[in-house]
């Protein structure tokens, strides 16, 4: 049970935090898609791929004090920082995970707005079509986001890139 944790907690350990909690879905589930092992199941949502296995295990973590969640008042919403605790890193020192090193996909993601990796994972979502199929999903199941030709040809070059870190 707490393998899925400790793989979530060493995420957190390759960043100093992460802004929002769309982002921190869309991260997970790209990491996802780039063959590293995180096990949460997601589902197509208003935002795009989305899992509750890892809101709930985002909760549990916060509630044990393994990662702090600070919640800031924007003009019109709320946006979520989440860190590893030094009770997480503690925990994480005796644990054993055979992930693959995290830091250069989360530092080029976290780098990205979160409307970017939404696009994305959307576009990762529907990878099993073929290219032109998946253009056409995104304009159509993300048509408020308004994005463009060239904002789809920035998210492929994207994920190549993902694709080729080691």
């Amino acid at each position: 049970m707490l393998e899925n944790h400790a793989k979530l907690m060493q995420f957190f350990s390759s960043t100093d935090e992460i802004v929002g909690r769309k982002k921190l879905q869309k991260m997970i589930y790209i990491l996802k898609k780039c063959e590293i092992p995180f096990e949460e199941r997601y589902q197509f949502h208003f935002y795009g791929p989305y899992s509750e296995e890892l809101t709930l295990r985002v909760e549990e973590m916060c509630n044990l004090g393994f990662i702090s969640e600070t919640r800031e008042e924007k003009k019109n919403y709320y946006q979520y920082r989440y860190q590893l605790t030094d009770s997480g890193r503690n925990f994480l020192n005796h644990y054993e995970m055979d992930l693959p090193p995290l830091d250069k996909h989360i530092e080029e993601m976290n780098g990205k707005s979160s409307r970017f990796l939404e696009l994305v994972s959307t576009m990762l979502f529907f990878e099993h079509l073929p290219k032109e199929e998946i253009t056409e999903k995104v304009f159509t199941v993300k048509s408020a986001q308004n994005y463009t030709t060239e904002d789809i040809e920035d998210g492929w070059e994207f994920i190549e890139s993902l694709r080729t870190i080691h």
